[in-house]
């Protein structure tokens, strides 16, 4: 199929070191520097491996539609151009209506150990509302086949803020789903995009949009439902118990360095392979029977590529960091950013001090992050901290007799 010659030039391409949102299936890469589903047979670490991918995950669309024997392929070719450890995670992300205990255990013997569940409701009319496909009946069965295949490792997606959602209706859907979990959960607040029948509905008036505050009660209150059932919210949108994070998802929020496979999705790495020294943002050619075409005829589906400065690179290790509970720490920074310390670039007054006064924001020696007061006003305090901190960027240019550099 002609996933492989994609999966397989850019893993080889990629021979990352040391550090690097997206959609569609990637790899996280990290180095010094038939019908057969058996899972990939993990190779032997070499003395000195020159890469090695440290989490896979299989998502964007509906990859729980893709046969197990496609899952297992993909990881092969993975583990013949890299190092792959048998305890690498892999996820991936199911729709209940294609998640049957059969298909299940067919992901499982293809190498899968961690499955994102998308339930996004247990309630049969708001899943019609959100144009599901799925019923309730068909969530809860799949989210208990998938707590016996992948215990510990599995993760439901709630979704709140549906037009006419009572604050009621959304605590009576998460008590369901605290019933149903296993240990991490992944709640988020319904966007209207443009373009779609819901949002129409909701333009013409057909449907009452969520008032601000509702919104804000209904998050608030599930972090508070959330802590007495004993999960811990370490990213906006994520909460986990008994250590079960997503690794992947971590190292986007981390800026790490990921590999970007199939259409839309997005990279961001080094690539080494191709003789190239700087961070590089790769995004592929969106719709799939173009990707195809690409592939077929170039050998890779990748529509955009971009070099980013080293100002570009810490605006996205501020925006992703602030979003975890540990925020940008400065062991990080300094890996991006050895001429301007955090306490330079977030100490000195300015926006970042007078947000730290509201109680929103913290600096202290190990990093900056966001307060839980903070955490859910990120996306209106990102501006005026980007703002301070391309004009730090641009004063310490100037200094070194850099010029400017106002991206």
């Amino acid at each position: 199929m002609a996933l492989l010659p994609q999966a397989l030039l850019l893993l080889q391409l990629q021979q990352v070191r040391g550090a690097g949102g997206g959609r569609g299936g990637g790899a996280r890469l990290s180095g010094a520097g038939g019908t057969n589903t058996a899972a990939p047979r993990p190779r032997a670490e070499p003395p000195n491996p020159p890469r090695s991918v440290t989490s896979v995950f299989f998502g964007g669309g509906t990859p729980s539609l893709a046969a197990p024997r496609t899952i297992a392929a993909v990881l092969e070719a993975a583990a013949e151009v890299a190092y792959l450890p048998a305890g690498a995670e892999v996820t991936l992300e199911a729709n209940p209506g294609s998640a049957d205990p059969a298909r299940l255990s067919g992901f499982r013997a293809a190498g899968v150990n961690r499955l994102s569940l998308g339930v996004q409701s247990l309630d049969d009319a708001e899943l019609r509302l959100l144009g599901r496909e799925h019923t309730a009946a068909e969530a809860r069965a799949a989210a208990e086949a998938a707590r016996q295949l992948f215990p510990g490792r599995t993760s439901l997606d709630l979704i709140f803020g549906l037009p006419g959602q009572s604050h009621e209706a959304w605590a009576r859907g998460l008590e369901a789903a605290l019933g149903l979990c296993d240990d991490h959960l992944a709640l988020y607040q319904l966007t209207l995009e443009r373009g779609t029948a819901l949002e129409a509905q909701v333009r013409r008036g057909a449907l009452p949009e969520p008032p601000e505050e509702l919104l804000a009660d209904m998050y608030l209150s599930a972090r508070t439902a959330l802590a007495a059932a004993g999960f811990h919210q370490y990213e906006v949108s994520n909460f986990a118990r008994k250590g079960a994070r997503s690794t992947h998802n971590l190292s986007y929020w981390r800026a790490e360095q990921y590999v970007g496979v199939g259409p839309g999705a997005h990279g961001r790495f080094v690539p080494w392979g191709e003789g190239g020294r700087q961070r590089e943002a790769r995004v592929q050619t969106p719709h799939p029977d173009a990707w195809m075409r690409e592939v077929r005829s170039c050998g890779h589906g990748t529509r955009r590529r971009a070099a980013l400065s080293p100002l570009d690179q810490l605006q996205e290790v501020l925006a992703l960091g602030l979003r975890t509970d540990e925020g940008v720490t400065q062991q990080r920074w300094g890996l991006f950013s050895p001429r301007l310390s955090l306490e330079a670039a977030f100490g000195a007054p300015g926006e970042a001090r007078e947000l730290q006064e509201r109680g929103w924001l913290r600096l202290n020696g190990r990093a900056l992050r966001c307060t839980p007061a903070g955490l859910p006003l990120l996306d209106s305090l990102l501006p005026a901290l980007l703002c301070q901190l391309r004009r730090r960027w641009n004063a310490v240019q100037e200094e070194d007799g850099g010029g400017r550099d106002s991206r």
